[in-house]
């Protein structure tokens, strides 16, 4: 049963790190796109700039950061400290990597309870990005 469990979890992690490995490819492209119109604008030729590329940069980073998380805590690629591992006996460094594991539950839990009340608040006000005038909500909703 725990062999299936892990299993999911990191096809879930996985699949969640590759689709923010995909929005963080077409934010390059994105970017780029817009760079080389901006430097065209002078030349009155090509698309110009994207309009509200940091607003769309804004928001598909966060997503990436957040789909990344899942996939960074089940690898162990995240930050840790690891001085003391050496010196510590087997069940204590289980014990500790229990406790990690409850403080990174916790903090989850947390974050998404705000970004939950945060979307929710955003979506009764009807706030829109500055420039490309999209709904602020969607990216509470996508992290």
């Amino acid at each position: 049963m725990y062999g299936l469990l892990n299993r999911i979890a990191h096809g879930i992690a996985t699949l969640l790190a590759l689709a923010g490995g995909g929005v963080l490819l077409c934010l390059v492209v994105l970017t780029c796109l817009s760079i080389i119109g901006r430097v065209f604008v002078p030349l009155d030729i090509g698309i110009g700039p994207i309009r509200g590329i940091y607003d769309m940069t804004e928001i598909a980073m966060a997503a990436a950061i957040f789909a990344f998380l899942p996939w960074a805590h089940l690898t162990e690629a995240n930050a840790r400290v690891d001085l003391l591992e050496g010196a510590m006996a087997g069940w204590a460094n289980k014990g500790l990597d229990l406790l990690f594991d409850i403080a990174m539950l916790a903090v989850a839990v947390v974050g998404t309870w705000r970004l939950y009340l945060g979307m929710l608040d955003k979506m009764s006000f009807g706030e829109v990005t500055l420039i490309a005038q999209i709904p602020v909500w969607q990216g509470y909703a996508a992290a």
